[in-house]
């Protein structure tokens, strides 16, 4: 049997006591569904740019590349987000909170609006 401070990453499971597996593995769902997210915004960012849609090409690159940056980063910061969130678990600590979903909003909303524009100005 491995011990926690061998599993990876060392800096989340060498603290703490092992919580209810059930917390452990919804909190991996909510990092897994992150990633998904990530892999929507990429592929959503490349169809608009390779799609030549009729729009303001500017306009419509700038979209895109705030889908692909935000699909980037997603990840890292899903990662870090999983990663306080096992170590509160492990504590017995309150869960941090997460400025996940502001984030994503802000991308979304910017890139709508972005697209919005390219509509309105082709």
């Amino acid at each position: 049997m491995t011990r926690s401070s061998e599993r990876f990453p060392r800096s989340v499971y060498s603290v703490g006591d092992e919580p209810d597996a059930r917390f452990t593995l919804a909190n991996e769902r909510t990092f897994l569904a992150w990633i998904r997210t990530a892999l929507a915004l990429l592929a959503g960012g490349v169809a608009l740019d390779l799609l030549g849609l009729d729009l303001h090409p500017g306009l419509r690159l700038a979209a895109s590349l705030t889908l692909v940056v935000a699909g980037i980063v997603l990840p890292l910061f899903g990662w870090l987000s999983w990663a306080g969130t096992e170590r509160a678990l492990r504590r017995g600590d309150p869960l941090p909170g997460s400025w996940l979903g502001a984030f994503l909003g802000g991308a979304v909303t910017l890139a709508g609006v972005l697209l919005v524009l390219a509509i309105l100005l082709r």
